[in-house]
């Protein structure tokens, strides 16, 4: 008796590992068959995610003080268009691989801009183009800018920085009190105006984030480098220039197309399936 309890003892350090490695086989049978789809995606992982290179589609409705710059300078109001109308593209994404505070922004915008001269004390009369003390011009624009932002809490704040390129679409100009202009130029271009327009635009603005929508509210200055007319259309001798500029204020809708924070679906299986194995 006393030599099979002896022989016993001696045997039960090599029926242990075996007992254990019985236990775990039963084990991971059952976890993976408890894997299920529905209970991957039930599972809550507490881990903060950063900012993902993510996309935004969005809509904006701006209105805009406008004027231009003249040379030589005039005297002149501004004049407020309640017509800036704009579909962007926001992509964001990483500098070094780390840096979440960088992406560019493009779009098409619809607007309108124009110029209304003002009553010249000094000189007794009010300057006109082509016989009209104001006029609205429509245009389209293709901008094209660096988006800078810096998140926190559920806002972030933006800079905008770069340049556009747009077309005339048409004209209306008005005699005012004193102008005279033709019939045929009410509504019409002359040969010597360029339609073509480029420069430079820029501002700042807020949002406010609402996963998955955005509001952002922005102010912007653009600055045209194409003057409204050819500058020797008057005189060969004599140069003028009209360079219009714009303030704009604007509010625009954003849907995040992919997620901003956090994984996706496909992501968060795979972690769980990599912590219930990690130890194997």
């Amino acid at each position: 008796m006393r030599n099979k309890l002896i022989l016993a003892l001696l045997l039960l350090p090599l029926a242990l590992p075996l007992s254990a490695q019985k236990i775990s086989k039963n084990l991971e049978f059952e976890l993976t068959d408890t894997l299920t789809d529905a209970y991957l995606d039930s599972l809550v992982i507490d881990k903060k995610g950063s900012i993902n290179d993510y996309s935004l589609i969005g809509v904006q409705y701006g209105v805009a003080l406008s004027r231009v710059f003249w040379n030589p300078t005039q005297k002149q109001d501004m004049v407020f268009i309640p017509l800036n109308l704009g579909v962007t593209y926001t992509r964001y994404g990483k500098m070094f691989g780390y840096m979440p505070y960088f992406g560019f922004q493009t779009g098409l915008f619809l607007g309108r801009e124009g110029y209304r001269f003002k009553y010249n004390k000094d000189k007794d009369y009010t300057y006109t183009v082509e016989g009209a003390e104001s006029a609205l011009i429509d245009m389209v624009e293709l901008p094209v800018l660096a988006h800078m932002h810096l998140d926190f809490w559920k806002m972030k704040v933006m800079i905008n920085l770069g340049c556009y390129a747009g077309y005339r679409l048409k004209i209306q100009r008005f005699p005012g009190n004193t102008g005279y202009v033709k019939p045929e130029l009410e509504n019409a271009f002359k040969d010597t105006d360029r339609r073509v327009d480029y420069g430079i635009k820029g501002g700042i603005g807020f949002g406010l984030i609402f996963d998955p929508v955005e509001i952002h509210i922005q102010g912007m200055y653009k600055h045209s480098l194409s003057s409204l007319y050819e500058p020797d259309y008057a005189s060969k001798d004599y140069y003028r220039f009209a360079y219009p500029s714009n303030i704009i204020i604007s509010v625009g809708l954003h849907f995040q197309i992919t997620k901003r924070t956090g994984m996706t679906r496909n992501q968060l299986k795979k972690l769980a399936k990599e912590s219930v194995y990690e130890n194997e």
